[in-house]
């Protein structure tokens, strides 16, 4: 049985086996306050190897995905004089560090991510999406890398704009802070799917949320991990790492399940809807 954390800043729903994180701190437009990344962290760190949990959503409440970094938190970073920040520069190094922890467990999470996008995405929110395997966005929303254009850099989210977009186009939005909505998220490859309305955005997660509940949960976890692995490895190494990964599969329950089910003409055991 699946044991959801205690947490603020976040509204946590499951239903039929799919976990909603609903971003829920309208006064900051749900930017990324210590509270709400560590209502995240700590979610995602409690379902990581439950494998009832097949799917999860990330969300905003209010009308809008997430507003970036929380600027009242980084203002308070150089309080007290100093170009470096004085005392606070151990402090804010690790504020960014805890950042990157959050972005490793959603784009490493076993469970298919899906970030739905309505009103804005900005800076920290769009890395946060960047994450995600599924992107859903309304066509009226507001996406940028704003970074630069304050006089900072989007450091911790790079790896993951670059993974999602490409060296180029990240390399462009990055350094230019330009702003697209979400027609132009689509046109660059960041959406997968984009729709008018909320009714529109419920539709497009329900049939994903179907075709992922057909799938076999092990399958999926054992899938993400050697896409994400892959990158990183030669030839030779990926060929064993494909083969290694493959037979394990093959020879698990799940696998033996599979082949049986389809064998047979009968839906597999773990098979919803």
């Amino acid at each position: 049985m699946t044991t959801l954390p205690d947490v603020t800043g976040v509204d946590l729903e499951l239903d039929n086996g799919w976990l909603t994180i609903w971003f829920n701190q309208p006064e900051t437009r749900n930017a990324l306050t210590d509270e709400l990344v560590d209502g995240v962290r700590r979610t995602l760190e409690a379902v990581r190897d439950d494998r009832e949990v097949r799917g999860i959503t990330l969300r905003g409440r209010h009308g809008v995905f997430c507003a970036g970094g929380n600027l009242k938190q980084f203002k308070a970073s150089f309080q007290g004089g100093g170009n470096d920040g004085g005392g606070s520069r151990d402090s804010t190094i690790e504020m960014s560090k805890g950042a990157a922890v959050l972005f490793d467990l959603i784009n490493e999470a076993p469970q298919v991510v899906i970030a739905i996008i309505e009103g804005a995405a900005m800076a920290g929110g769009f890395g946060m999406a960047c994450c995600a395997d599924v992107v859903i966005c309304e066509a009226g929303a507001k996406f940028a890398m704003t970074e630069t254009a304050i006089g900072i850099s989007p450091a911790q989210i790079a790896p993951f704009v670059i993974q999602k977009l490409g060296y180029a186009t990240a390399r462009r939005l990055m350094l230019t802070a330009a702003r697209f909505n979400g027609e132009g998220a689509h046109d660059l490859g960041f959406a997968d799917f984009v729709a008018s309305d909320v009714d529109g955005l419920n539709a497009i997660e329900q049939q994903i949320r179907s075709q992922v509940l057909k799938c076999a949960p092990g399958a999926i976890a054992d899938t993400k991990s050697l896409i994400i692995a892959l990158p990183e490895m030669t030839r030779e190494e990926a060929i064993h790492a494909a083969a290694e990964n493959f037979t394990g599969r093959l020879l698990s329950d799940e696998g033996r399940e599979g082949v049986a089910s389809f064998l047979e003409k009968r839906k597999p055991v773990w098979a919803k809807g």
